[in-house]
């Protein structure tokens, strides 16, 4: 009977929603409020969910992310019909420093570093094949590596949408609105900078948080 109701439902649906292909890409590219951000302006991308992964350390948090190996992540949910993996792939490459293997930006240590997390060959094939084209395009060695996907542990409910938060933050330059503390923060690490630096007009998202 469930089988039945099931498919009259699926009689009933709009053509639209049933050709809906989402999909799921995992990337990192430091600080996963930034990453975020990004991603959630394009056009295809349902959700991005900042979280934990590639470390060995079970059920991590903010506090025990040093030395657990684990990235600083998102998981990018997009609908494969508006917007490809490939095109996800060639806007990372192009929002962080590929060539930095010490973290991203005034953002130091093992937990900023930049990754591409692949769940089966044609998604490594896809990254691999990435990873070529921006060392092609900077002329520079690229040091992300492209990696087996791991459990992906969802960070702190404070961390979720960080960059439009309404909460008041203490700050170096005194108490701000957290979406101004991001803007703040972001600006002050250099993170646009550099990747205009980088990329210049190549490149997808900085030139909207100056």
């Amino acid at each position: 009977m469930l089988r039945l109701i099931k498919a009259v439902a699926l009689m009933f649906m709009p053509a639209a929603a049933m050709a809906e292909d989402i999909q799921t890409a995992v990337v990192a590219g430091g600080c996963f409020w930034c990453v975020e951000s990004d991603f959630e302006s394009v056009q295809g991308v349902r959700e991005v969910i900042s979280g934990y992964t590639g470390g060995t350390t079970a059920s991590p948090t903010y506090q025990t992310l040093k030395g657990s190996g684990h990235y600083e992540a998102v998981q990018i949910i997009y609908d494969a019909d508006v917007v490809s993996y490939n095109q996800l792939l060639h806007a990372f490459f192009r929002s962080v420093d590929p060539t930095d293997a010490g973290g991203q930006f005034c953002d130091r240590g093992e937990s900023y570093r930049t990754a591409v997390f692949v769940s089966n060959p044609a998604e490594r094939a896809a990254a691999e094949a990435a990873k070529a084209a921006a060392r092609s395009a900077l002329g520079q060695r690229i040091v992300t590596p492209i990696l087996d996907a791991a459990t992906f542990y969802e960070a702190e409910a404070y961390h979720q949408d960080y960059y439009r938060g309404t909460s008041t933050i203490l700050t170096r330059r005194g108490p701000k609105v957290q979406s101004d503390a991001y803007k703040f923060y972001r600006q002050s690490c250099g993170r646009d900078a550099r990747v205009r630096q980088l990329w210049g007009d190549a490149a997808p998202f900085a030139g909207g948080h100056s």
